[in-house]
């Protein structure tokens, strides 16, 4: 069990049976009376975001997650689906689970799906993934007054800025974490 004490920024407990994770903590501690913690807390499952106020001496029970390294399979009507590295069972996230780290997913990508009993609630993938551009306009000689850089279409039909010398066809590198170009990739 945890208590008030035990509280921060980033601690996941349970609140009436989901888990929750403190997104952000205040202490405070009146001249008269207890100390108050308050927390402003956001679901894991539905990201609804509230706030709460606690008394010194409540206890909490700690959030029942695990991580488990599993591998991206396919997309289907469900959502996607993924295998667990060593039991082979399978697991289905939906799309608003993911977000736009849906992007960024490659078939047979190893990535961390972060567990709540056996429904899984987060993804965690690589720092960096390669992605072929699908769609560029061509750069024109003495274009810069947009500066540098120009938008691009990867192959999962994310849109980036890429610098004017990316090409359609092209293999580049992604930060998975802020979504922006890193360099283009040789073959």
């Amino acid at each position: 069990m945890l208590s008030t004490s035990d509280l921060r920024k980033g601690t996941k407990l349970m609140i009436d049976g989901e888990p929750h994770v403190i997104a952000q903590f205040d202490f405070s501690k009146p001249g008269k009376g207890q100390a108050l913690y308050k927390c402003k807390l956001r679901n894991m499952i539905t990201g609804a975001l509230f706030d709460r106020t606690y008394r010194s001496g409540e206890s909490f029970e700690p959030a029942a997650l695990h991580e488990s390294d599993m591998q991206y399979l396919y997309q289907d009507e469900s959502g996607y689906v993924f295998m667990d590295q060593k039991s082979y069972e399978q697991t289905t996230l939906a799309a608003e689970a993911l977000g736009d780290q849906k992007y960024f997913l490659v078939d047979n990508m190893e990535v961390k799906i972060l567990m709540f009993g056996e429904r899984g609630i987060g993804i965690t993938l690589p720092n960096f993934v390669n992605l072929r551009v699908s769609q560029s306009d061509p750069w024109v000689k003495g274009d810069t007054a947009a500066g540098n850089n120009k938008p691009a279409t990867v192959e999962s039909g994310y849109t980036l800025q890429v610098p004017s010398f990316v090409e359609q066809g092209s293999l580049i590198q992604i930060d998975t974490r802020t979504g922006e170009y890193v360099t283009r990739v040789k073959e």
